[in-house]
């Protein structure tokens, strides 16, 4: 324990608004263990656009509020009852406050990899980058709505970090038709390559031009489902592009959030609606087991390639959220902590 310091380096803000209320400090208290804690050294840190919802106040904060979802880091410490993990070891982890050097985590929680001592920063990189989104994606295709070979798929902001991956895991693995929606014809022919089969550009076609040539790719029938992480902007679209008993998997709200929807829109075509969090597919131990195994099963068999656009300095997470909300990001975007 000696060798942890007191004060550490962390991103966090007091106020809800843009990326100006970001604040570095490298004075913040180093968090104190319980006999049922560990603590991590953090080396990366995924990002997610989560954090931005909590930033500008759609989501509750607590604050001052650090934020992150998903890292990957070194046990530097134990508590003196636990015995599943030991200072050493190599872990990956879904779990909060997290844009910071160091996090205490109960050693009961379920959403952690204890990864062993062997393990490289190279693969702690992929670790962080694919924990989140990989399992989001993997267990929507799953669980949110069962992708069948032959479906008709429409994913929005289809080169994000979340979309990349269902273009590969829907077009790809499911072998399902993709149709990509994306704001550039960099980030369509991004999509084409990780399973895209339809390409959209949502800069140059107006709702209208989309749903006419959704409509135009199925026969007139619509898509069986949509994954859409926009929100307020393309959810009248998912409406009327969706098929006779399709389903609409609500997840994003980069556009702000969908409006309040009378429940009787969805019966003249007996829509099936979700708005589902990770979370709640992979609370139980035996849940989150399945699902890791069946993501790095991928990612090690080269079936799914998880693309790391950029690595950021913690110190530089204002400018990341800046790039990111601003559109110019693929991929997935890492924290390296000092």
């Amino acid at each position: 324990m000696s060798t942890i310091p007191e004060n550490q380096a962390v991103i966090f803000y007091d106020q809800n608004g843009g990326p100006e209320v970001l604040k570095y400090s490298t004075e913040f208290p180093v968090p104190k263990i319980s006999e049922t804690e560990i603590l991590v050294k953090n080396i990366f840190t995924g990002i997610n656009f989560i954090e931005v919802y909590f930033r500008n106040g759609i989501y509750p904060a607590k604050f001052p509020y650090i934020p992150g979802r998903e890292a990957s880091g070194e046990v530097v410490a134990v508590g003196s009852s636990v015995t599943n993990f030991k200072i050493g070891d190599k872990i990956a982890y879904l779990g909060n406050e997290n844009f910071a050097q160091y996090t205490k985590l109960p050693s009961n929680k379920v959403s952690i990899l204890n990864l062993g001592e062997n393990v490289t920063n190279e693969q702690l990189k992929i670790y962080a980058a694919a924990l989140l989104q990989g399992l989001t994606a993997l267990t929507f295709i799953n669980e949110a709505y069962k992708v069948k070979e032959g479906d008709y798929i429409l994913v929005t902001a289809a080169a994000g970090g979340v979309g990349l991956i269902l273009d590969q895991l829907i077009g790809k693995v499911k072998k399902a038709h993709v149709i990509a929606v994306a704001s550039s014809e960099e980030k369509l022919a991004k999509a084409k390559a990780n399973g895209a089969e339809f390409l959209l550009n949502s800069s140059e076609l107006s709702v209208e031009d989309l749903e006419k040539k959704i409509l135009e790719i199925t026969n007139g029938k619509g898509v069986n489902a949509v994954f859409d992480s926009i929100g307020k902007d393309t959810f009248e679209l998912d409406l009327k592009v969706i098929k006779r008993k399709g389903t609409i998997i609500s997840y994003g709200n980069a556009s702000g959030a969908v409006p309040p929807l009378p429940i009787n829109r969805l019966s003249p075509k007996n829509i099936t609606l979700l708005r589902p969090q990770l979370f709640g597919y992979v609370s139980e131990p035996e849940e989150f087991k399945h699902y890791t195994s069946e993501l790095f099963k991928l990612i090690d068999s080269k079936q799914l390639n998880i693309d790391i656009h950029k690595v950021y300095e913690l110190k530089d997470y204002p400018t990341a959220t800046r790039d990111l909300e601003g559109r110019k990001t693929t991929g997935k975007l890492l924290l390296a902590i000092p």
